[in-house]
């Protein structure tokens, strides 16, 4: 049985999601639709031909379809951040819930080669007891050219670098290293005026760096520092320090390995990166687990859920509003 799948956004969602799930076997791609279109997307999910509503809309539009596709009967996959806030994220968890039906949330990197790899060496215990972490990330994104201003750089329809990326970067520490009890950060805006795709000036109300401190059950700790303003991209670069040894990633496609006792390793996981788009790798892997938890029904194992969307805007919430 083929799953069929109504894809929601004419951006990522277009470009890289209805494609992917197109080319996955016992998928099918019903219709592909704007999210700048309320009407056309109550009538995406008012069809009865429709399995799952794949929301790929901006963080603002993530609860009215969310809520819009449950109420229809449909599973749902969910892109991040989760909502604007954790206020949005609970509210969506409450009515999958309540519905009974699958919510899954786009962190597809836990299906890329070098983390599923990176995760399955901290869990095999290589390094010992993790005791750091620190992950540093450097894009030119926004910068070069200047991307015109919309609502990624707009606070309160949930724009950001935090929620952006910082939303991948927490579901991953959550996944791979453990569960966050506090957090903080340094917010920054880079270039704070940005015109819109008329020419005309806005102020940008959203951060596009920051820099945070997490901390993490057991004592773990975790800085981060990134950008998505820089002058120049720069492989982001993950060290996950234990007491007997660390791990170190660079730029999804390399992994070192160093123990006290100089044991040295170094490990390249499959390529992540197809056509120059480093999510269509991952997207591919992720896109079976979507059809199989609504196949089954129930989310497969280690497929991330709403209640990781719950826990990973609970961290965001913390990012946004407690300073260092």
């Amino acid at each position: 049985m083929s799953v069929r799948i109504g894809v929601v956004g004419a951006g990522f969602g277009s470009r890289v999601v209805a494609g992917v799930f197109a080319a996955t076997e016992g998928c099918e791609v019903v219709d592909v639709v704007s999210a700048r279109d309320p009407a056309v997307v109550g009538a995406l999910c008012a069809r009865p031909d429709v399995d799952l509503i794949s929301v790929h809309a901006p963080p603002f539009l993530h609860r009215l379809y969310v809520e819009q596709a449950i109420d229809a009967g449909h599973a749902v996959l969910c892109d991040k951040p989760f909502g604007r806030n954790l206020a949005d994220a609970e509210a969506m968890l409450a009515a999958v819930e309540a519905a009974g039906t699958v919510g899954l949330v786009n962190f597809e990197f836990r299906c890329d080669p070098a983390r599923i790899q990176l995760q399955a060496l901290v869990e095999s215990g290589v390094i010992g007891a993790v005791e750091h972490v620190h992950w540093s990330a450097f894009s030119s994104g926004s910068r070069l050219p200047l991307r015109r201003y919309g609502w990624l750089f707009d606070r309160e329809l949930g724009g950001g670098w935090v929620g952006a990326w910082g939303s991948h970067a927490v579901d991953f520490i959550r996944w791979a290293v453990g569960e966050v009890t506090d957090a903080s950060a340094a917010l920054h805006t880079t270039i704070t005026v940005r015109p819109d795709a008329d020419g005309n000036e806005h102020r940008c109300t959203a951060e596009d760096g920051f820099t945070a401190a997490l901390e993490l059950e057991g004592g773990i700790t975790v800085a981060i520092d990134t950008s998505f303003a820089s002058p120049v991209n720069l492989a982001s670069r993950i060290v996950i320090s234990g007491s007997d040894g660390l791990l170190e990633c660079v730029g999804d496609h390399r992994i070192s390995l160093r123990l006290s006792d100089g044991f040295k390793k170094d490990i390249d996981p499959p390529p992540t990166a197809t056509g120059g788009d480093p999510h269509l790798v991952p997207m591919q892997a992720w896109a079976t687990e979507v059809r199989d938890s609504v196949r089954d029904g129930a989310p497969v194992p280690g497929a991330p859920t709403f209640v990781d969307g719950v826990e990973c805007a609970r961290v965001l919430d913390l990012l946004r509003a407690r300073p260092l």
